[in-house]
């Protein structure tokens, strides 16, 4: 199936390793012209030399930090002069610490919806001007499960995928009149360094091993198996492409049919 991403331009926050990174390898994979952005200058680097190296695409990766609002503007304006446009924004950089809530001190929550909430509310409101004047665009904000499966080991991410999930909705009814589809994928656990680190807090909180929180995790997802990468970099491909035109608003849970978020279990 083509999915009509040819020379079409994205960005995609938080894309140098796990998720952001499998989401700009299937963009280029596609054709599409691909800047990614990330804190760490050396691992940024090296994902933009192995997916040009991969796919033979044009990628432009820019240093950014998504809790400061003049990298978030310098970032827009540097993919905006480089490429001429932007018709697809990737929301993906954020993360939130786990715990219960009076161990959390009130950084911990300026930490989170700095980051993943207000982060995402910087890059959209720096790209929105920019697809409306080019009559268009989507943009993709990759959430996750907490938003709609509460619990009490995350509810700092809980209230920062919570609130970016409302924003989406707000914002596909605002601008999808204007040709911007607002879209939101939430994965449940997902194979990566963060949910790494995640299990073994969690392991550590709960005073089990690190063994019994993975079979925890896996006995909590019907198919049996976390959530890969590249699973959320297909349906990112396919909800900015052209055969998704219609889909605007939506929420998907990508979680293998979790019913009960592990850390509750």
């Amino acid at each position: 199936m083509d999915l009509g991403l040819k020379d079409k331009v994205a960005l995609v926050t938080g894309a140098s390793m796990g998720i952001g990174y499998a989401i700009a390898h299937a963009l280029a994979s596609e054709g599409a012209k691909v800047s990614i952005c990330g804190r760490n200058p050396e691992r940024l680097q090296e994902a933009a030399r192995r997916i040009t190296d991969e796919t033979g695409a044009e990628l432009l990766p820019l240093q950014a930090d998504c809790s400061q609002p003049e990298d978030v503007k310098q970032m827009v304006e540097t993919v905006v002069e480089h490429f001429g446009r932007v018709d697809i924004l990737v929301n993906n950089a954020g993360s939130a610490p786990g715990g219960h809530i009076l161990d959390l001190a009130e950084e911990h929550w300026f930490t989170s919806l700095n980051l993943k909430f207000m982060g995402y509310v910087r890059c959209m409101k720096a790209v929105i001007p920019h697809m409306l004047e080019q009559g268009g665009g989507s943009i993709i904000n990759i959430v996750g499960n907490d938003g709609v499966k509460p619990s009490w080991w995350e509810v700092t991410a809980g209230a920062s995928n919570a609130a970016d999930l409302n924003l989406t909705q707000s914002l596909a009814e605002q601008f999808g009149k204007k040709n911007i589809r607002v879209n939101a994928i939430n994965p449940g656990p997902a194979n990566t360094q963060r949910w790494d680190w995640l299990e073994e807090s969690f392991a550590r909180d709960k005073q089990i091993s690190r063994e019994e929180a993975k079979k925890r995790t896996i006995k909590s997802i019907p198919l049996g198996r976390l959530c890969e990468p590249r699973d959320v970099a297909d349906l990112a491909a396919f909800l900015a492409s052209e055969r998704a035109t219609y889909l605007n608003g939506a929420i998907i849970n990508l979680d293998g049919g979790q019913r009960k978020a592990i850390m509750d279990w």
